[in-house]
């Protein structure tokens, strides 16, 4: 009989990473010599979507964004979580089917992007400034009965409270850039319409500000679309963590109340109430008198 043939029928071939016995290479960069010389997870996101480290405050935008994109409640994502850890499966498959509602409505990031980078390409090509081609997207969306991307959420009506932060952060920090700019002559746009037909002022939302912002950062749109579904998937983990440990399988039970997940009056907050956060300045000794009380025990998930 002839002997097996091990040599491999078809290369693997990468330009993301290698490794061997003694290190992870990561587009060209020890990920263990990263993280020995101070250099952080964010950091690292640079070097895997995009081959370079960024500067300090590209750095520490994206490390904003991602704080700020960490936890939404009773978003699509989180009520997912909870609904399919009602029936018990393993905990990654709760977190799996909060991620895959990303999509048109949720989070869209990546439409986003195409929408931006169509119109900005076409200004390009047709000579127009921004504010001309603002008007070209709003005037060109309404007629087709299609929302403009970026703005408007449903639960928070007066506009995201993160987004204009994060428009403010951005500019702070000078990583804005022609995305941002963009952005808010496409609000100003819309909002111009709309009280001029004699409707309400509209405000923008986290796609609007954050995909904008990660965007200028370098960042393309499935990178930003990923960047957002796995941060919040940290959060979606805990929602399932907690409805794994704390209530009963298929939240069907006399004990527990029939509600509607989304509905922002039926959400039965029951955790700790609200407190200030601390200056950077009182952390430590604001962490040390924390840990000490304990009472985060009670919480720890």
């Amino acid at each position: 009989m002839a002997s097996l043939n091990r040599e491999p029928l078809l290369e693997r071939k990468s330009a993301i990473s290698y490794k061997t016995e003694e290190k992870t290479v990561v587009r060209g960069y020890d990920i263990g010599e990263l993280a020995e010389k101070g250099y952080s997870f964010c950091d690292a996101m640079f070097v895997l979507f995009q081959g370079r480290i960024p500067t300090s405050n590209e750095e520490k935008m994206l490390q904003y964004e991602m704080g700020e994109f960490l936890e939404h409640s009773m978003s699509p994502s989180a009520a997912s979580a909870i609904c399919v850890m009602n029936g018990r499966p393993m905990l990654p498959a709760a977190v799996a089917a909060a991620i895959m509602t990303f999509g048109g409505a949720h989070g869209p990031g990546a439409a986003h992007t195409y929408m931006m980078n169509y119109y900005l390409e076409r200004a390009y090509k047709e000579g127009k400034s921004l504010k001309e081609m603002a008007k070209k997207l709003v005037q060109e969306h309404m007629e087709a009965d299609h929302p403009v991307m970026g703005i408007g959420q449903p639960q928070h009506i007066y506009g995201d409270p993160r987004a204009v932060p994060t428009f403010k952060k951005t500019k702070e920090l000078g990583t804005a850039g022609i995305y941002h700019e963009f952005q808010i002559e496409v609000q100003e746009e819309v909002n111009r319409v709309r009280l001029a037909e004699g409707r309400k002022k509209i405000y923008p939302n986290m796609i609007g500000a954050g995909n904008s912002t990660l965007m200028d950062l370098g960042f393309s749109g499935l990178g930003g679309w990923i960047i957002g579904c796995v941060t919040r998937g940290f959060s979606c983990a805990v929602h399932a963590i907690e409805t794994l440990k704390m209530r009963h399988a298929w939240a069907a039970s006399t004990r527990e109340p029939m509600v509607q997940m989304l509905d922002l009056s039926m959400i039965q907050y029951e955790g700790i109430p609200d407190r200030v956060v601390p200056e950077q300045e009182q952390r430590e000794d604001y962490v040390e008198r924390e840990i000490e009380k304990g009472e985060w025990k009670k919480w720890n998930l």
